[in-house]
């Protein structure tokens, strides 16, 4: 689950790292309690959606950036009803963008030097690692390719945590020294302590900045967490836009579904995420593209394969539906019953190919050939994929 900035930063104040000063605000007639909060002068206007690129976006009226320097407090309103309610485009949204719900005002800050600084779970160790670079401001991404010498990664020990002097190694990894080493491992500390308390999979400062005066400074804030763990934290829990959600991932997530959209044009149901990831790769492999990943979990019932249906013919690009399911816990013949009465329910219009192994397959198999519904059956998976790809190239 993600976040917005401003959601982020009231965390990374909540663990004693230092924030410009800010307020968002949801209506227009907002603004001005908003704004009367900032100093005079300088303020910054940001869009509040869940995508990067943001001052580089451009809204669908043509109105360009969705992060703007205003230089009063009027202008930066005026800078905040032209966001708010509209449409941001950037590289990450794709060509349909996103609704701006919110808007952020913060005060402006000098600055001296930007720094890249993260937190994330290296898959690799099984264990947090602190990321931290020189070259803030840009995507780390670009600088691990161009200039990896640039890079200082440091892998924690969950056991022990944040050590004082791995802290420090990071601090000197970025140039810093005197009180500006004290201020550095203070805010890595709370951030590690963000990370670890509150599950998260990402925290984020992009730019980290040191000011004129020498302060050290989370200029921006992104933070994403562990959707497994969220029932330990009703307060992240609270924290969720579902407006920047797919509203089909989160009907998904209502009927306990595990759904992801995808561009594709078959759909896909299947019990197990490993399962899953393998069904979508062999459709592709004969020609296909799969149009979602969607795992049922292993005790689905038939209301729960009706709710699956439903969301996934929500999808207008799909074509046709691959059903993979292996019978351990749930059995075939229920599942076969789950999709029978599925497909009347929805009045199902497009092919459908399911393939059933495990418990009880012989008795599914038997239901679904013995219904007076177009439902073509598959031994393999290698063979349900095929059979979807051809149907689907036919319509």
């Amino acid at each position: 689950m993600n976040i917005h900035e401003y959601q982020a930063k009231e965390l990374f104040q909540h663990y004693g790292v230092p924030v410009p000063a800010g307020h968002c605000a949801q209506d227009t007639s907002d603004f001005a309690s908003a704004l009367s909060s900032l100093p005079e002068g300088v303020t910054v206007v940001k869009s509040q959606i869940h995508a990067g690129g943001r001052g580089k976006g451009t809204f669908k009226d043509g109105f360009k950036g969705g992060v703007k320097l205003a230089k009063s407090k009027e202008e930066a309103a005026e800078f905040g009803r032209k966001m708010l309610g509209n449409t941001l485009v950037t590289h990450q949204t794709g060509p349909e963008g996103r609704k701006v719900g919110t808007v952020y005002f913060t005060e402006a800050s000098e600055i001296e030097k930007e720094y890249y600084l993260a937190i994330v779970m290296d898959r690799a160790t099984s264990r947090p690692v602190v990321i931290a670079s020189t070259e803030g401001g840009v995507e780390i991404e670009k600088v691990a390719e161009e200039t990896p010498e640039k890079i200082t990664r440091v892998v924690i020990d969950p056991t022990l945590g944040l050590r004082a002097h791995q802290a420090r190694q990071i601090a000197f990894g970025l140039g810093f020294r005197g009180d500006q080493v004290k201020q550095m491992i203070k805010l890595l500390n709370g951030l590690y302590r963000l990370f670890w308390e509150k599950d998260a999979s990402l925290v984020e400062v992009n730019p980290l900045i040191t000011t004129p005066s020498g302060d050290v400074v989370a200029l921006d804030a992104k933070v994403g967490f562990d959707d497994n763990a969220l029932f330990r934290h009703p307060d992240i829990v609270a924290y969720r836009d579902l407006n920047e959600e797919d509203p089909k991932e989160v009907e998904a997530s209502k009927a306990n579904l595990n759904y992801i959209a995808l561009d594709g044009n078959i759909a896909c149901m299947v019990n197990g995420a490993g399962l899953a990831m393998a069904t979508m790769d062999i459709i592709q492999h004969y020609g296909g593209s799969p149009a979602n990943f969607l795992d049922v979990g292993g005790g689905a019932d038939a209301e729960q394969v009706t709710q699956a249906f439903q969301i996934i013919l929500k999808d207008e690009n799909v074509k046709g539906i691959l059903v993979n399911i292996f019978g351990g816990i749930m059995k075939c013949d229920v599942i076969a019953t789950g999709i029978l009465e599925a497909a009347k329910a929805v009045h199902l219009d497009r092919p459908l190919v399911v393939r059933l192994e495990g418990t009880n397959v012989e008795q599914g198999k038997k239901l679904l050939d013995q219904s007076n519904l177009k439902i073509v059956s598959a031994d393999t998976l290698a063979d349900a994929a095929k059979k979807i790809v051809e149907l689907v190239a036919d319509r």
